[in-house]
C-alpha cells in the first residue's frame, strides 16, 4: 500500500513536476489547486504538501484547519516566502517548512524523515523497475523471469540502504560508512566491487544500469 501525499498547489508546472517526482518515488500523490478542496481528501491523505501564496483562502488558513482537525497529520510548506516571519508563522502549525527554489532530492529526503519521525508506516510492498521488494519478507522478485533475486548480507544492506534513500543521490562515503560502520577512505574500491556484482543480479543489462545509476564523480542512486 502506498503512502498518499495531498499536494496543494496552484501552479501548473510547478503542481506537474512536482506531483510527477513523488509518484515516480514511489506515493500516491492527489494534486489540487485551492484550499477549498482540502477538506475532501485529507482522510484519505498520510502527508500534506502545501503552498501559502494560494486563490482564496491562503496556505496559512488551510494548513491550521487540516492540524486542527488531523492533528497527526503531518504538515510540510514550500513557499517562495523566505522571511524568518513567514518561517515561524508556518511553523506554529506545519512540522517542516522549506523555501522555493529547492532540489528535488532534499523534498524526497525531508518527506522520509518526516515519514520516520511521525511514525508513519512506508509501503510493504515497493516496485522498482521490474523488481518488486517485498520489505516485511526480505524479498525480491523478478518479476519478468518470476524468480527470486538472492543477495549476499553486504548486497542487500547496500540495496536496502538505496531503496531507502529512492531518487536521491549518495555519496560513496555516505554508502560505504552506512553500510560498513567504518570510516570511508577516498580510493577504496571495495563499494565499487559491491555494486558491480549487485548489478549482475539486478539488472536487465549491466553494461547499461538503469536501477542503480553511477553519478561519475560522487557516488550512486538508485532510480524509481
Amino acid at each position: 500500500m502506498k503512502l498518499t501525499i495531498l499536494h496543494i498547489e496552484d501552479d501548473q508546472e510547478i503542481g506537474s513536476w512536482v506531483s510527477k517526482f513523488l509518484t515516480d518515488c514511489g506515493y500516491e500523490v492527489i494534486w489540487i489547486t485551492s484550499g477549498h478542496e482540502a477538506m475532501k481528501h485529507i482522510e484519505r491523505a498520510d502527508l500534506v504538501i502545501l503552498d501559502i501564496m494560494l486563490p482564496g483562502l491562503d496556505g496559512y488558513t488551510i494548513g491550521q484547519r487540516l492540524k486542527q482537525k488531523y492533528p497527526n497529520t503531518p504538515i510540510m510548506m514550500l513557499s517562495a516566502r523566505t522571511s524568518m516571519e513567514d518561517k515561524l508563522q508556518g511553523l506554529t502549525f506545519a512540522d517542516d517548512y522549506m523555501t522555493k527554489p529547492y532540489h528535488p532530492d532534499e523534498l524526497a529526503a525531508r518527506i522520509q524523515v518526516l515519514v520516520r519521525r511521525l511514525g508513519i508506516v512506508s509501503p510493504e510492498i515497493i516496485q522498482v523497475m521490474h523488481l518488486r521488494i517485498d520489505q516485511k519478507a526480505n524479498r525480491i522478485l523478478n518479476t519478468i523471469s518470476k524468480t527470486d533475486i538472492v543477495l549476499t548480507g553486504k548486497q542487500f544492506h547496500i540495496f536496502m540502504y538505496l531503496l531507502d534513500h529512492l531518487n536521491q543521490i549518495l555519496t560513496k562515503k555516505q554508502i560505504y560508512e552506512a553500510v560498513w560502520g567504518d570510516p570511508y577512505i577516498e580510493g577504496d574500491k571495495t563499494l565499487m566491487v559491491h555494486i558491480r556484482h549487485l548489478r549482475e543480479k539486478i539488472e536487465l543489462d549491466t553494461s547499461n544500469p538503469q536501477i542503480i545509476e553511477t553519478i561519475r564523480g560522487i557516488g550512486y542512486r538508485m532510480r524509481s
